[in-house]
């Protein structure tokens, strides 16, 4: 069966951004449909982080443009925010305060009426299984229930898309499946779309309506697992990125989902 995806609420032109003389990312395009889940793919330092940063707004890009929501990133970014949520690679809850509270700060940064978070923070809290924590300190969560909680937090304010920047790293395969099924509700009850890094492949074989993958800057191929498999005439999804990206193995610095994460309240 052919999925039939709304209008594009994600579209970018010819990106580009360098840094001195280092061109991290090179020209790229690609287009998200409303609606959509979309797997975005690349080794370490392969342009994936930058370009994350310059869609939500954390890096300015140094030509080429992003249209999200129907907004310029680059000169609408307020409302460019309003209209995504996030959840970041590296804890960004404060482990000091409730459950509740975390969800409450939210909801006070992007000035929620009173009458509207109260109902969809229990909403939210109650989906991802929560909502009898809501008093507990998050320090005293597991991982997996602090993950679910940042993905209750990133959806307080209805947005549009859902930024998921390897959200199940170092989960357990129990809850992974469990917080993938808390997101396919999400998008057949909210339309929510879907933008989402992961290393592990079967994620995103199994997630992902399509998938771009990016290396050294440059997208090198996109679309469904399916294409991706005959294009490289191999029988997994790894096999097709290990195709398209090499088998070497990429030293990398770190996470930079602290940096995201410092970037983002510095800019809130």
């Amino acid at each position: 069966m052919t999925e039939i995806f709304s209008p594009t609420i994600i579209e970018v032109k010819n990106l580009v951004k360098r840094f001195k003389k280092v061109e991290a990312v090179k020209d790229i395009s690609f287009s998200v449909a409303k609606g959509e889940s979309f797997a975005f793919l690349g080794p370490n330092g392969a342009g994936k982080t930058t370009t994350i940063r310059m869609l939500t707004t954390l890096l300015d890009p140094t030509s080429g443009s992003v249209i999200l929501n129907g907004f310029n990133v680059d000169k609408n970014p307020s409302d460019t925010r309003r209209s995504f949520g996030i959840v970041f690679q590296d804890p960004s809850l404060d482990t000091e305060l409730t459950a509740y509270e975390n969800m409450y700060i939210h909801a006070v940064l992007y000035a929620i009426p009173k009458d509207i978070y109260t109902k969809r923070i229990e909403e939210l809290m109650t989906m991802v299984e929560l909502w009898d924590r809501r008093d507990d300190l998050v320090k005293n969560f597991s991982g997996g229930m602090k993950r679910r909680l940042e993905i209750a937090r990133g959806l307080l304010h209805h947005p549009k898309v859902l930024f998921l920047d390897e959200p199940t790293l170092g989960l357990d395969p129990q809850t992974r499946n469990l917080m993938w099924n808390y997101i396919k509700d999400l998008r057949e009850k909210e339309g929510l779309t879907v933008f989402f890094t992961t290393h592990y492949m079967e994620e995103a074989d199994r997630n992902a309506d399509r998938i771009a993958i990016i290396d050294h800057g440059v997208i090198v191929a996109q679309g469904k697992s399916e294409d991706l498999k005959k294009q490289t005439n191999t029988e997994t999804l790894e096999d097709a990125f290990l195709a398209l990206t090499g088998k070497d193995i990429r030293e990398t610095t770190g996470s930079d989902g602290g940096n995201m994460m410092k970037m983002w309240h510095g800019r809130r």
